[in-house]
């Protein structure tokens, strides 16, 4: 017949467990933040400048009664014209800082700073 298991014998082996668990949690890659937003409001993009990280998607949303166009300051990204509510998104992959205004009123710019 076996022997039953002490206490102690049970509770160093959930320990083992725990410990690894807590290992291999420990070694999992960052998670890295997926979306941000910039609010297009009174001709102006809130905020004006907007830190994230290398993957990061960010998406205007416009909240002004008539449209804007989001534009790249050296043409790598354009959105159509947005209407009240429309969105546009742009994932950021590289670090850097990319400039942006609206096409349709120059005088809107604004930044995404993006860290490794």
């Amino acid at each position: 017949m076996a022997k039953p298991l002490s206490d102690s014998v049970v509770a160093r082996g959930f320990r083992a467990i725990l410990a690894a668990a807590v290992v291999l949690a420990s070694t999992a890659p960052p998670v890295l933040a997926v979306d941000a937003q910039v609010k297009i409001a009174n001709f102006t993009f809130d905020p004006p400048t907007l830190t994230v990280k290398a993957g990061t998607t960010v998406t205007w949303i416009n909240a002004d009664d008539i449209p804007h166009l989001v534009s790249e300051k050296d043409g790598k990204f354009r959105s159509s014209a947005l209407d009240t509510n429309d969105k546009f998104s742009q994932t950021f992959s590289t670090a850097g800082t990319v400039e942006y205004f609206c096409a349709i009123h120059p005088h809107m710019t604004g930044k995404i700073v993006v860290t490794p």
